[in-house]
């Protein structure tokens, strides 16, 4: 695997951490493509929760959307011992239920105390509360928008830490494509006029299940907030512009659905019913 700099991978047993994480996999639900919904693979995020427990030791961390489940991995590895460091409370912030759902009934079948999520769209304020350390989101890339997607979810981060505090942004990351470039420079920019700064950039560290753009791979942009930060809680643009919403998760995808909402308990484990049908042997 890639390492990160600075990681010390070679101090974790990868594969108990490998297994853990095929743990949480399972019980992940299917991921929405139209809501760019696209999962890091397993490889990568054992690096990327061993390099998030680490950042986050002791501090409560916030998750701004997390379809990738990195949450739930930063909270099992550290509970099983795996890493012997981690956040002390873990909630993730989602608008499908199916993920929240997940969390908490791994959370509960584990007994991950520390870990919770609850069902949120980032079309509203941040229902709190503020007093979060540090947040983390992997938010739509912002292809189409360049990056508007991204700085709403940085937003919503901003306001769990109160303006305070650090952050982790991974947004896509690629010499060869314009847009990725555009999306960064316009993440600077809007974090920069919020009163953060980036503190520190890792490129190119994570690879996706992503059919149409194999080799497309993201980076950390970590956020920190400079010195007497308090005062600029509530300069954020509104998010009810309609500007903000347009191709919020890829050409022609606005931000119009304000939840996803789970039908049916499903155990992502196993295969569905619907997927299968069983021919019997013929009876002599």
């Amino acid at each position: 695997m890639r390492p990160y700099a600075g990681a010390v991978a070679d101090e974790i047993d990868l594969r108990a951490a490998l297994n853990a994480v095929s743990d949480v996999v399972q019980n992940r639900p299917r991921p929405l493509r139209e809501f760019d919904q696209i999962y890091m693979k397993a490889g990568d995020m054992v690096m990327q929760s061993e390099f998030v427990a680490r950042w986050a030791d002791r501090k409560r961390l916030a998750f701004i959307g997390d379809g990738d489940a990195i949450s739930v991995c930063t909270a099992y590895l550290h509970h099983r011992e795996i890493l012997g460091y981690g956040p002390s409370k873990v909630v993730v912030y989602d608008f499908d239920e199916r993920i929240c759902q997940a969390v908490e009934r791994f959370a509960d079948s584990e007994r991950l105390e520390n870990l919770d999520a609850e069902l949120y769209n980032c079309l509203d304020a941040f229902p709190g509360p503020t007093n979060f350390d540090c947040f983390y989101t992997n938010p739509p890339w912002g292809a189409s928008n360049d990056g508007e997607s991204v700085n709403v979810f940085v937003q919503r981060g901003m306001e769990a830490v109160g303006y305070r505090g650090e952050g982790m942004a991974v947004v896509a990351d690629d010499p060869e494509l314009e847009w990725p470039k555009r999306v960064l420079a316009n993440l600077q920019s809007f974090v920069l006029s919020q009163g953060f700064f980036v503190q520190r950039m890792m490129p190119q560290v994570h690879s996706y299940h992503l059919d149409d753009a194999p080799d497309l791979r993201s980076c950390n942009v970590l956020l920190k907030a400079m010195p007497g930060n308090e005062h600029c809680a509530g300069r954020s643009l509104a998010i009810d512009d309609s500007s903000r919403l347009e191709d919020f998760y890829g050409r022609g995808s606005h931000l119009r659905v304000r939840y996803v909402r789970e039908r049916a308990r499903v155990d992502y484990g196993k295969a569905h019913q619907d997927e299968y049908e069983l021919e019997l042997v013929e009876q002599p």
